[in-house]
């Protein structure tokens, strides 16, 4: 027999706080047969309260309850419900869960309060409420902070409208609520119910209600309201555990995963169902508490049905990390085991079998459980619908197919957001709707072999029949007769009944002399809906098409021709689009005339036109060149025509002749276009395509100064060009005047201009110079002896300069506090006066620089300058 585990949801609140002390709660109700006074029912009314065994908040034997009585909404009725007997009280041997890893404790008090009352029967039954406070601070699942959050339990007595004249008892919830949940465990807590009429229960999670203050045992005001409780971020009425945890809407089975530890408010509502109709819903309303624990156990899941194919994925539902073994067995003919945490399992055979699981934890802890698994693939829900509009019932059929066992259980929701009664558990349902929207109809169906599957479908529910006309304005001949033709269910109409065949049918001829307008009426069981076609009637018709006209060869035009008529048909077809169309274009490459022929029905006219086809002149613009910067082309065009223009022609030098020169900046085209006076409207066009070599840019570096004898490297760096060729005059002092870097060795002379010129493969060349001083000396690094940093643009700086100096390690500048205020090691850098932008007073100031000579020498100076201001 299949054992199953129901893991640690505890039901406990009683923190220390004035009323802080209800756990839960249900207010339900007994039909005791007829009232003692005509057309009077007698119920027992009962309220059922949870407290924790260790709440510090108000005993329950000090409860006053009372319950309000409301029908629409309004009070009738208030009834005081004394206590039953004594409190009792309920708990959970936890020494008796095997391998439980964590201390908890899971204890309620029960107090029974009831009383009798009789009701007048009426339609729209009544709604039993009792407020009271408070729950528990600090709810997981509600807004933060939630103190003194009051409950408002309810249930509701249908009315004679629904039982036909039968009575009714509410159901009753299972007195199951001492079950133990751990965080993060994988849970399943019984919360079925039994009905003492035998409806059918139908289970959800819904909102749970909250008092309008917090005091408790609040009398009922006079009108209901109820009022949702405040929901926080991830959860609500219909999700109170998370998305990880469902409730089983046939049994009342609570499953998934716990969500963290903490004390959570749910609330499960029972839709009461007879003969497929909702009666009434019931609800109970607790508070779960979530705790830090964890089980071994083997835990699977109750009933395993495969109704597509024949594999199935077993896992342990006990997700304890403690489990250090397991050991499936999947009841088929050859006793297949394995020992993985999880198992995808493909069945041979259609069949029941009986999987087993089998884990071992620390200190020889064992849990094993059992389930049946039901391989019964061929199930495909399905279902039809058929209705005329919101004014009449549409009538559900299912049509599901089950290739093993019967379909034989559905539980329709029709989608009607104007109730909470738009459900049914017949095969093939009827159902009328209130107004006119889009529906979303779901069933959820079964089978003998416990397949359940879920379909949906979105159903158009309109206010009137459907009509849909292929056309709603159209043209005839008047010797011409129409079919009309509507698609529509119901009973359909045409008028006026002149000049038409068949006028209750949906495809009547109409013959009309004169424009008419024919209505037609679609009535489906009392939905009415109107339409209409204009026939617009004509005695003959004409075409034209327009003037002759010349187009240049290879070009298409439109043709337009001017008619009422609806088929065309175009002679000869070359050179066009379509022949059988209205507006065809037309790309002749000779002269042609084309005819075209319009009808109307039987009426018929004709008109064509000429069209002359002109060659293109033709144009030549030459071949593509390249030029240097600054240089330019000339250009050689030639033409087939009388006339021509260059363009652009603002940077040519004759641009009225066909060999003009261009000198462009940049590389760019250059458009010859030629015209002539033969009847073709458009230019010929040719273009040449000048690209203009950019100037070559050669950095030689700054001036230099150099002592005699001292090699000097000379650089000329081109950087947007390639495959370079150099020559450097004049050659004097040189190693090699036709390379990139030759090295200048001086003598004998006190200056001496170099002029580089740097060619690229092409022939485009260009130029640079440096100038070289030659010291007749040793090499030194001087220093002014002073400077006047006045921005009046001379002497505003002071810097070293290097003379016969290849390196400069530092120049040093200090005030007379021996406060260095400047430092550079940069050939050409100098101090400008400032420290930290702020201007120096003048004075003396002592520098100390340092530099390596051509010959790899240091040499160190020092001294001072004045700085004027």
């Amino acid at each position: 027999m299949k054992k199953i585990f129901f893991i640690c949801i505890l039901l406990l609140y009683g923190l220390a706080s004035y009323a802080k002390h209800i756990a839960g709660g249900e207010l339900f109700y007994q039909y005791l047969g007829p009232g003692s006074s005509a057309n009077t029912s007698s119920f027992k009314i009962t309220l059922r309260l949870f407290r924790d065994c260790n709440s510090t908040g108000p005993l329950l034997q000090d409860e006053q309850v009372t319950v309000g009585v409301y029908e629409n909404n309004n009070l009738i009725k208030s009834v005081f419900l004394p206590i039953q007997g004594p409190v009792t009280s309920i708990s959970l041997n936890t020494s008796r869960i095997a391998c439980l890893i964590g201390s908890v404790s899971v204890c309620y008090e029960i107090g029974i309060y009831s009383s009798t009352i009789e009701l007048v029967n009426n339609t729209v039954g009544y709604t039993l409420s009792r407020l009271g406070c408070c729950r528990v601070d600090g709810i997981s699942n509600l807004i933060a902070p939630s103190r003194n959050v009051g409950s408002n339990y309810t249930t509701q007595i249908p009315g004679l409208a629904l039982l036909n004249g039968k009575g009714n008892s509410s159901p009753q919830f299972n007195l199951k609520d001492t079950a133990l949940v751990c965080a993060r465990n994988r849970f399943s807590l019984d919360f079925g119910a039994t009905d003492p009429d035998g409806d059918g229960l139908v289970y959800s999670f819904c909102d749970g209600f909250t008092a309008p203050n917090s005091s408790n045992n609040i009398p009922p005001p006079p009108t209901l309201s109820l009022t949702t409780l405040p929901y926080g971020s991830g959860f609500s009425g219909t999700n109170p555990l998370g998305t990880n945890v469902k409730i089983n809407p046939q049994t009342g089975v609570i499953s998934g995963i716990a969500p963290d530890p903490g004390q959570y408010v749910v609330s499960v509502c029972i839709a009461e169902m007879r003969n497929g109709i909702v009666i009434s819903t019931h609800r109970k309303d607790f508070i779960l508490k979530v705790q830090s624990c964890d089980l071994i156990a083997a835990t699977m899941a109750q009933d395993i049905v495969n109704c597509k194919d024949y594999t199935i994925y077993f896992e342990n539902q006990s997700t304890s990390p403690a489990i250090q073994s397991y050991l499936w067995s999947f009841g088929d003919p050859s006793n297949s085991t394995s020992t993985a945490p999880t198992v995808t399992f493909t069945y041979k055979d259609t069949g029941t079998y009986t999987a087993r699981l089998q884990v071992t934890g620390p200190n020889g802890c064992t849990g094993a459980d059992s389930a049946q698994v039901r391989i019964y693939p061929g199930f495909f829900p399905a279902f039809g619908v058929n209705g005329s509009c919101f004014l009449n019932p549409y009538q559900f059929k299912d049509s599901t197919k089950a290739s093993y066992g019967a379909v034989n259980n559905w539980l329709w929701n029709f989608g009607d957001r104007t109730t909470t009664k738009d459900t049914s558990t017949l095969q093939n349902p009827i159902y009328k709707y209130s107004a006119a929207f889009n529906a979303t109809v779901t069933l959820i169906v079964g089978s003998s072999k416990g397949c359940v599957d879920t379909l949906q479908k979105v159903i158009k529910i309109p206010d009137k029949p459907f009509i849909d006309l292929p056309f709603r304005d159209t043209l005839i001949c008047s010797i011409d007769s129409l079919p009309l033709l509507v698609n529509s269910q119901g009973v359909i109409t045409w008028s006026p009944n002149t000049n038409i065949i068949n006028p209750n049918t949906a495809n009547p001829i109409v013959f009309p002399k004169d424009t008419t307008t024919y209505y037609v009426t679609v009535n489906n069981n009392g939905c009415v809906n109107n339409d209409s076609v204009k026939v617009n009637v004509l005695n003959y018709i004409t075409v034209t098409i327009g003037r002759d006209t010349t187009i240049c060869k290879t070009d298409s035009i439109q043709l337009v021709p001017v008619s009422h008529a609806l088929s065309y048909k175009w002679f000869p077809a070359t050179g066009l689009s379509n022949s059988a169309v209205k507006y065809p274009r037309a790309a002749p490459l000779a002269n042609t005339r084309y005819t075209v022929q319009a009808n109307l029905g039987k009426c018929q006219a004709t008109d064509s036109v000429f069209i002359k086809v002109i060659p293109y002149p033709q144009a030549f613009a030459g071949n593509d060149t390249i030029i240097c910067f600054g240089s330019k082309a000339q250009l050689n065009g030639s033409i087939i025509g009388s006339s021509f223009k260059w363009s652009p022609s603002n940077i040519l030098i004759s641009p009225n002749t066909l060999h003009p020169l261009a000198a462009p900046s940049k590389s760019m085209p250059f458009i010859l276009m030629v015209y002539d006076t033969l009847g073709c409207p458009k230019p010929g066009i040719d273009s040449v395509w000048i690209a203009v070599i950019p100037p070559i840019v050669i950095n030689v570096g700054r001036d230099t100064i150099v002592v005699e004898n001292q090699p000097l490297q000379l650089n000329a760096i081109v950087s947007n060009a390639d495959n370079i060729s150099y020559r450097w005059v004049p050659p004097t002092g040189l190693n090699n005047a036709g390379i990139e870097n030759p090295i200048a060795t001086l003598s004998g002379i006190d200056s001496i201009t170099y002029n580089v010129m740097a060619t690229n493969a092409i022939g485009c060349s260009g130029y640079n110079s440096i100038k070289v001083k030659i010291f007749k000396g040793a090499p030194e690094i001087y220093v002014p002896s002073a400077f006047t940093p006045n921005k009046d643009g001379l002497n505003d700086i002071i810097k070293p300069i290097p003379v016969g100096i290849k390196q400069l390690h530092y120049f040093n500048i200090y005030n007379r506090w021996g406060q260095m205020i400047f430092s550079t090691s940069e050939i050409g850098k100098g101090w400008d006066g400032l420290l930290n932008g702020i201007k120096q007073p003048p004075g003396t100031y002592v520098y100390l620089t340092e530099g390596i000579d051509y010959a790899g020498k240091p040499l160190l100076r020092k001294g001072t300058f004045v700085l004027i201001d």
